[in-house]
């Protein structure tokens, strides 16, 4: 899987981190102080879109009166205490990334989350040294499915796509890696299990622990 690879993208996401949960948690409890039930269609529609995408996505659906940024500090406020203290990385991530600084790859973070969350589950996990830039997709034109958020990803590590290797739980985001020109790894997550026949078809390859990489056990689609 690695071979010829330069580097390595990985989203956060039920990617890096078992943080899905979260989010489905917090918009139970967010929209209910609202009156709201979370609607059936919601996270599909949602799904990959940037944290500012999504605040106007809410602020228009339910007619919230806070401003956008309002809406995403709270949501950051809901969240970030589970991020440093309550999420887990994903199995085998904590022995991956020495692992693959050691083979000279560069790696970044492009995520659909707010950089500031980003960054205390990394922080928080002592690994934030082994990635060389974090990209959100409110930096970027669209977010995921879009290739944006990969493609400015790749420009910052300077490595061509097709020398890019990505890490993705769900389907928009292996989409948006291979619009992108890159080879995509689909991650097993609990959230997304719905989707497995579906990442199945679009990724090179299937893992769910990244000891598989490291040990070649992986499943090449």
């Amino acid at each position: 899987m690695l071979k010829e690879k330069k580097a390595i993208i990985f989203d956060l996401d039920g990617t890096l981190a078992d943080s899905m949960w979260v989010w489905s948690q917090i918009d139970i409890d967010y929209l209910g102080k609202l009156g709201y039930d979370v609607p059936e269609d919601m996270q599909r529609v949602i799904e990959g879109m940037g944290f500012t995408e999504v605040a106007v996505y809410f602020k228009e659906r339910f007619h919230i009166p806070d401003s956008i940024d309002k809406i995403k500090k709270t949501w950051q406020e809901m969240a970030i205490d589970k991020y440093c203290n309550e999420v887990p990385l994903k199995p085998g991530v904590r022995e991956f990334l020495p692992y693959a600084k050691e083979r000279g790859i560069r790696m970044a973070v492009a995520s659909s989350n707010d950089r500031k969350l980003i960054e205390a589950v990394l922080v928080s996990h002592g690994i934030r040294e082994y990635f060389d830039c974090i990209i959100t997709a409110c930096e970027v034109n669209k977010g995921k499915p879009a290739p944006d958020v990969y493609l400015e990803a790749a420009g910052r590590l300077m490595v061509e796509p097709e020398y890019c290797l990505i890490f993705e739980d769900i389907v928009p985001g292996l989409q948006a890696g291979k619009a992108a020109g890159m080879t995509a790894c689909a991650v097993e997550d609990n959230y997304s299990i719905p989707q497995r026949a579906e990442k199945r078809k679009i990724a090179d390859y299937y893992i769910h622990s990244y000891e598989q990489v490291m040990a070649g056990t992986y499943e090449e689609l």
